[in-house]
């Protein structure tokens, strides 16, 4: 069986006095990737604060690759191998695009292979390639988009942390994230994909977990949920 990549036990966390989440707990294995859903405001994006170390729960643990990072600081976590694509992209929009990648760069631990460089994002993102003298907040938003995607490529993660890639953008240019996210699955790459669209996150996640008022409501195979007809319209809102 393979083994987990990054595990939330029993999370509680906070702002102030709100009680976002309430006992979270989830999984992702190794090599799969695991469709984070929930209606606005259910908890997807504080459960990635929470992991990456933005908010410190107030109760439960954070594993990464077995090791414990619940509290650290954010650069703690991401040396454990972890990388965030955050909502709204938050690129560098002063800097060209061939500079945002670049400090981001990094080796990965325990003598892995550096699988991303500047080399191999360009040839997954050719358009980066082309414009990489470009200020970055002067390109449209499907190329800021990849960007992003890119940036957090450059620090050689094991586990992708997707926050939304596919608000704001063109159908056509959706269609290109989600390639690309296939083919980052495909080469073995530990993700979770938090995302509004019930409907992209089944068409390429393995797990599915369904946050409801900062609680789990489902947590099931997306294969189990496809096939049982799971009634997504009581979590979700969809009809």
């Amino acid at each position: 069986m393979a083994s987990d990549a990054l595990t939330l036990s029993e999370i509680d966390a906070f702002y102030g006095d709100s009680h976002v989440l309430h006992r979270v707990s989830l999984r992702l294995g190794e090599g799969r990737l695991l469709g984070l859903l929930g209606r606005n405001g259910a908890g997807k994006s504080t459960s990635m604060s929470v992991t990456v170390g933005l908010l410190a729960p107030r109760h439960g643990a954070v594993v990464v690759n077995g090791k414990v990072v619940t509290g650290r600081a954010p650069e703690a976590v991401a040396a454990q191998g972890v990388a965030l694509v955050p909502q709204g992209r938050r690129i560098f929009k002063s800097l060209t695009v061939r500079e945002n990648l670049a400090v981001a760069g990094r080796k990965p631990r325990g003598g892995l292979p550096m699988l991303w460089t500047l080399d191999s994002v360009s040839v997954l993102f050719p358009r980066l390639r082309e414009r990489g003298r470009q200020l970055a907040g002067s390109l449209s938003g499907g190329e800021q988009q990849m960007l992003a995607i890119g940036r957090a490529l450059m620090s050689n993660p094991r586990v992708l942390l997707m926050d939304e890639p596919s608000e704001g953008l063109a159908p056509q240019i959706v269609a290109e994230v989600m390639a690309t996210i296939r083919r980052l699955k495909a080469q073995g790459l530990s993700i979770v994909l938090v995302e509004q669209n019930a409907n992209l996150a089944f068409e390429v996640a393995d797990d599915i977990v369904i946050l409801n008022s900062g609680r789990v409501a489902v947590d099931a195979p997306a294969a189990e949920l496809r096939r049982d007809g799971t009634d997504l319209h009581v979590h979700l809102g969809i009809y």
